[in-house]
Order: C-alpha cells, then sequence, then structure tokens
C-alpha cells in the first residue's frame, strides 16, 4: 500500500506534499489537469503568516523571489481622503514580507520544489470515486486507473470532489453577493503607487484596490455588489464590454480607480466572489480536507493562499506528532477550525458591508481589517516545526 495520497496539484495541495515529505511520510500528487491547473490571470497577496507557513517547509526563499513586496496599506474614500495607513504583516525579513505574485507564478515554483525533491506528481488524474475503510483507502480515476493509500488528503478546491465524496449531503460553495474584477496595466496611470504598498479605495460604487509594481505594471481589482455573472456572461463577454460596465461605478469619486480601468487593456477578467459555510465536515476515517476544500472564504480578506499554506504545516506536524492517524486528524481540526472559521466570517462581513446599492446607509466594515493575517506567539509556535503540536500527545 502507498502512502498519502494528495488530491490535488494547487496550492494547498502542492505545499501539503511538501510538508508530508519532510515529516517522513511517503506522497504522492494526483492533479487532475493536464498542466499546472493554475489561473495564469489572477493574482494574489501571500501574507506573512504564508510566507511563515512556507519558511517551515524550506520553500520561502523561491517564493520570495517572486513578485513584489508589499509593507503597507493605506485606505481611501471616494473623495481620495486617507482614512487609513497601516504597516502590513513582518517587513524586516524578506522571507516573511508580504508579497503580491501571480496565482500561477505561486503554483509553478511549489511544483518544481516537487520535482526537485522527488515528490511523485500525476497530471490528467481526475477524480471520480473514493473509498475508505479502518486501514485505508482506494481512489479512482477518470482514466480508469486506480491507487490506494494510508490516507488521502482533498486538497482540490472549492469545487472539491473529495468533499463531495466524503459528504454527499454537504453543501456546495455559495455566492459571497460580488463579482470581482482584476487587471492589469502597464498605461501610464497619474497614480500615487509606490511598489510597496497597496491601496484600498472605498468607492461609492464598488470596493477597489490596486498596487504598482518596481516594474510600473499596475495590478488591480474592484469588488462590486450584484447577481453573479452566469456561466455564458463570463466566457461571452468581453475585457472591453466588463471595462464599460465597470467604469460608471468608478467615474463619479475623486480616486485613480476610473483612470486605471480605462487604461487596462484585454488583461480583464471577472469571477464571483464564493464561499463555503461554516461547519463543513472535514475529515473521514482515512480522508481530510484542507484549504478551500474545507474553508473557502470570499476573497476580502486575501487570506486564502496564506490559510491554506498553515494547514499544511500544521496537518503535517499533526501526522507525525500523533500516535495514529484518527487522533493526528482530530488534532489538526482542532488547530484548524477555529481560525479559519473566523476567517470565514470576517471576509463575510467585509464583503456583505459591500453588497449594498451604492448610496445605502449603513455600517461599513472596514477593508483593512485582517485579523487573520496577524502573526502572534500563538501561531508562531503552532507553526514552528521543530515545537510539538499542542495535543498531539508528543507535547507531553
Amino acid at each position: 500500500m502507498a502512502g498519502i495520497m494528495v488530491i490535488g496539484g494547487g496550492i494547498a495541495g502542492t505545499a501539503t506534499a511538501l510538508a508530508l515529505h519532510k515529516a517522513g511520510f511517503e506522497v504522492t500528487v494526483h492533479e487532475a489537469h493536464p498542466d499546472t491547473g493554475e489561473d495564469i490571470g489572477a493574482f494574489l497577496t501571500l501574507a506573512s503568516n504564508g510566507m511563515r507557513a512556507l519558511a517551515q517547509i524550506d520553500a520561502a526563499e523561491p517564493v520570495a523571489g517572486l513578485g513584489f513586496p508589499i509593507s503597507r496599506m493605506n485606505v481611501i474614500d471616494e473623495t481620495g481622503t486617507e482614512l487609513a495607513a497601516v504597516p502590513l504583516g513582518e517587513p524586516d525579513h524578506p522571507l516573511t514580507r508580504y508579497r503580491c505574485l501571480r496565482r500561477a507564478e505561486l503554483g509553478a515554483a511549489l511544483q518544481h520544489e516537487l520535482r526537485r525533491r522527488g515528490i511523485p506528481i500525476r497530471h490528467a488524474a481526475r477524480l471520480t470515486a473514493l473509498r475508505e475503510d479502518e486501514t485505508g483507502a482506494t481512489v479512482e480515476f477518470a482514466d480508469g486507473s486506480s491507487a490506494t493509500g494510508e490516507l488521502v488528503v482533498g486538497a482540490d478546491g472549492l469545487r472539491s470532489t473529495v468533499r463531495s465524496q466524503l459528504d454527499p449531503a454537504a453543501p456546495g460553495p455559495e455566492y459571497a453577493g460580488q463579482r470581482v474584477f482584476y487587471g492589469y496595466t502597464t498605461a501610464a496611470v497619474p497614480v500615487d503607487g509606490e511598489p510597496d504598498r497597496i491601496t484600498m479605495v472605498r468607492g461609492s460604487g464598488a470596493a477597489f484596490g490596486y498596487l504598482v509594481s518596481p516594474a510600473a505594471e499596475t495590478y488591480w481589482f474592484a469588488r462590486v455588489p450584484g447577481p453573479a455573472a452566469t456561466a455564458e456572461e463570463i466566457a461571452g463577454t468581453t475585457p472591453e464590454q466588463w471595462r464599460e460596465h465597470l467604469l460608471p461605478l468608478l467615474r463619479p469619486d475623486r480616486t485613480p480607480a476610473a483612470d486605471i480601468v480605462a487604461a487596462t487593456d484585454e488583461r480583464l477578467m471577472v469571477t464571483n466572489a464564493l464561499h463555503l459555510a461554516p461547519g463543513t465536515r472535514w475529515q473521514g476515517r482515512r480522508t481530510v480536507l484542507i484549504g478551500d476544500a474545507a474553508h473557502a472564504a470570499s476573497p476580502a480578506t486575501g487570506q486564502g493562499a496564506s490559510m491554506a499554506l498553515e494547514d499544511a504545516v500544521v496537518l503535517a506536524k499533526a501526522l507525525r506528532d500523533a500516535d495514529t492517524t484518527a487522533s493526528a486528524l482530530d488534532c489538526y481540526e482542532l488547530h484548524r477550525r477555529p481560525r479559519v472559521e473566523q476567517n470565514i466570517t470576517v471576509s463575510a462581513q467585509l464583503t456583505a458591508s459591500r453588497t449594498r446599492p451604492p448610496g445605502s446607509s449603513g455600517p461599513q466594515a472596514q477593508d483593512s481589517a485582517r485579523p487573520a493575517s496577524r502573526v502572534d506567539d500563538e501561531l508562531i509556535r503552532l507553526l514552528d516545526w521543530d515545537t510539538p503540536l499542542p495535543g498531539s500527545g508528543r507535547d507531553a
């Protein structure tokens, strides 16, 4: 029987495989896509807690060379008035700074680490069935192949097949009430953007954010309340049409947002903000969920990737330290569920504060409220590779 089977070769799956390998387990990654499977358009911010997690599995240095660091966040209102200016994370060390990078870059770097360390990754392996008992698990794939192992780790994202096999009655992802626009422009735009700063705009018609890279490329996103975009809309609407939809929401404000969007060419994309309701079942006899498969939050806190990286470290430590698989999975869930469900709640609150129609009244949550990104002593101990995981038995 093989060791641990990780289903999903994205950020969560590759990081988990690296962590399990470091803990001494035999691990194989099974990825449904024929290549990397990463969205080549999307970008993300990797927070200091995510960088700390990467450092525990010896993968922070390759990632620190990607994208660009962010050390500050400014928040302005629709008039351009500054509401807040706050430091971000731990900017004093290159391996703990916030970073802005393309999702595909992070995915490629982690997959490169898999190959460098000799961890097998099998592409075009789309899961169709899962069976588990007290002794192990068997997974079947669309090409007719199968594999057996001691444990299945479901790292297959928001629409997880592993989750549906583990709990067929589990609700799927829900629309969080916002369309998310994002894009890039290299055109000269009159923005007061410094390479190490993200500016959040609490505009009247959309929540907007932008960063300017050291190469003078502006990265931006807009979260717009309204009905979900259908698959047909997303596939059939051109970047120019999306731009013309978005600009009227931004032009009334005295901020750079409209100019940034107007200067964006074909690199403009749209998706729906989705999340999972708290309370999802995470584990079976020989199955466990991590990352978005277990606890996807809407993107308002910017913590999706960082939470998945934390999962990877804590799961590997739990399996390393506990006497049985069952006690390890219980320990992993004990430490992870409160933290990630707090992130889901905070992100939902931020999202809900922007789902009111422009001009409506009501309290507005602060986009700068990102408690999950704070790195305190408890989190440092939890992630530290050499510190036994509390409650695992090894800490006694």
